[in-house]
């Protein structure tokens, strides 16, 4: 088993958290006050547990997809706006399912938001197949646009009078909580969503490596001119490649629809879709390796409210990008090596 893949993301945390030590040191505070507030309020209680599943949800599915767009050498830098797209979708259908049974209601609500996200993801899958258009130009400015639409949407249709929220969706739509079946989770607002999360991240896994569409993702990540030479169809997989990525990024917000609050609010996101870059950088856009770092960064965002009565709680925000950093340093120099 080659563990050398690893060593870079386990370096990188180990010593971003080390460097952390010493930041709360220089603030006087004591480093093990630091790491005991934060491990014990996030690991150590039921409820901060829960609050790390439920944070690192929607990153599991824009780290995912992510990852699966850079396995095909495709940057989407678009999982933001996907995401927003596929959460009013999935709040707006969800209040529309009430006769059908719990299961088949989530199925119709999930499908609305892959939908909604796919069908954003297929524009600059398109665009780069049809015209060249980089997809990261193309990505950030349909941000915007996504951005725009579901404030529009909102203010003028959606929201009800005097808030910026949906109307609740049905109650067949709504996904129970993990504290329902748990009680040692204490009333957090993790859901079931995340235990779906996990398995649809093992089925991913296994597509990518067992099936001819996701062994064709993987050619066309070594370079088009391989793809090319391969006899595959290079247009046709980036925009494949580009829906599928957006139809699981419109996925990310079923945690707070489906299993929290069960409706869509304004600022839902809080910046996933961005942050799913660094999860599915630093698990190598492997799905079960995003699995992993998704739950570490969860850990850190609510890490930040728990260590904030102490230390300024933007501390874990700057240690995240520490983190990413450093993983870049480490991949590059293990990388000379290897090929020393």
């Amino acid at each position: 088993m080659n563990l050398r893949p690893a060593l870079p993301p386990v370096l990188a945390i180990v010593v971003g958290l080390g460097l952390a030590g010493l930041a709360v040191l220089a603030l006087g505070v004591s480093p093990f006050q630091f790491y005991g507030e934060l491990f014990s309020g996030t690991l150590g209680s039921g409820f901060g547990f829960g609050q790390v599943l439920f944070r690192s949800t929607p990153l599991l599915f824009t780290g995912l997809a992510v990852g699966v767009a850079f396995q095909a050498k495709l940057f989407n830098i678009g999982a933001e706006g996907q995401m927003l797209l596929g959460a009013l979708a999935m709040a707006v259908t969800g209040t529309q399912v009430g006769a059908l049974p719990a299961p088949l209601a989530w199925t119709v609500v999930l499908f609305a938001g892959a939908a909604a996200g796919g069908v954003w993801g297929a524009i600059p899958g398109i665009l780069k197949a049809r015209t060249g258009a980089h997809e990261v130009i193309v990505t950030i400015l349909l941000n915007f646009i996504a951005f725009a639409i579901v404030n529009y949407l909102l203010v003028q249709w959606l929201a009800l009078p005097e808030t910026v929220r949906t109307a609740s969706i049905a109650d067949t739509a709504r996904v129970p909580r993990l504290s329902d079946t748990l009680p040692w989770l204490k009333g957090s607002p993790a859901s079931w969503i995340w235990v779906f999360g996990v398995f649809f991240a093992t089925g991913l896994h296994y597509w990518q490596k067992r099936s001819s569409l996701g062994f064709s993702f993987r050619i066309l990540g070594d370079g088009e001119g391989v793809a090319r030479y391969a006899g595959l169809p290079v247009g046709s997989l980036t925009a494949r490649a580009m829906t599928l990525s957006g139809a699981i990024a419109g996925l990310a917000g079923a945690g707070f629809v489906l299993g929290y609050k069960h409706y869509f609010e304004d600022g839902l996101s809080g910046g996933a879709g961005f942050l799913g870059i660094a999860v599915a950088l630093l698990a190598r856009n492997r799905p079960l390796w995003i699995l992993a770092s998704a739950f570490f960064f969860g850990l850190l965002s609510y890490g930040g409210f728990v260590v904030n009565r102490i230390v300024p709680r933007e501390l874990l925000d700057v240690l995240q990008a520490v983190i990413l950093l450093l993983f870049i340093l480490f991949d590059r120099r293990f990388a000379d090596r290897g090929t020393a």
